[in-house]
């Protein structure tokens, strides 16, 4: 085996960890608000009221389905576009004061950051691994779920 050859593949398994590296952190970057829009079953649903928005948050009330009385003091991160007036479905975050748009606006942006990665480990995928075809297409499928939450929002 010639230096260029061994070269060539160190290169290969090099690219290959650090696009794996970018999915695995994308994926776990967007499991901490899609886990609770995916797995909703058992969380509290309701309607969430924008009431005023901060630099990174937004504040409202959250009406739960059912017989519950509205909660007042509950947030969402500013970022899913919502706005003073604003009203969705939005499931809480156990635990918290928190709440997460529960509508297919809000499953799609849950997602965003894995969205990023896959565009990232395109990129890497095409041009350090050599492997273009296959780097179209994560890099494809990354735009595409960017542009996608750019529209639902």
């Amino acid at each position: 085996m010639s230096s260029s050859s061994g070269i060539s593949a160190g290169r290969s398994v090099v690219m290959a960890l650090v696009a794996l590296l970018l999915c695995l952190g994308g994926g776990y970057a967007s499991w901490s608000d899609a886990q609770h829009v995916l797995l909703s079953k058992g969380r509290q649903h309701g309607v969430y009221a924008v009431t005023a928005c901060g630099d990174k948050t937004c504040a409202g009330s959250f009406d739960a389905d059912g017989p519950a009385a509205p909660v007042s003091d509950m947030t969402i991160e500013e970022s899913v576009a919502a706005r003073k007036g604003d009203r969705f479905p939005a499931v809480v975050k156990p635990g918290t004061h928190e709440v997460v748009r529960s509508d297919l606006a809000g499953s799609v942006h849950a997602w965003v950051p894995l969205g990023g990665a896959l565009l990232l480990a395109g990129l890497v995928i095409a041009g350090g691994m050599r492997l273009g075809r296959f780097g179209l297409i994560l890099t494809g499928i990354g735009a595409a779920q960017l542009v996608a939450t750019f529209f639902l929002l």
